[in-house]
């Protein structure tokens, strides 16, 4: 089995999601990608927190926005 069939193979497994389907948190350390299309692809994409980059991005965004802004209104 190569990357993209165990990528498609982890991304079917309802076990590697949680929360609403249009929300949907994936989760899979199988899975090679960092973004991965939501369970409805017509939503967007979605970060998987089970890849270190995932997590690192996930982070950047959460702690990044809220600093920018803060910057934005001092300068």
């Amino acid at each position: 089995m190569d990357q993209q069939q165990v990528n498609n193979a982890e991304w079917e497994d309802e076990r590697n999601w949680s929360g609403p389907v249009w929300l949907g948190v994936y989760f899979s350390k199988r899975d090679a990608r960092t973004l991965v299309p939501k369970r409805i692809p017509s939503l967007g994409w979605t970060i998987n927190v089970g890849r270190p980059g995932g997590v690192y991005l996930l982070v950047g965004t959460i702690v990044g926005i809220p600093l920018l802004v803060i910057l934005a209104t001092v300068l």
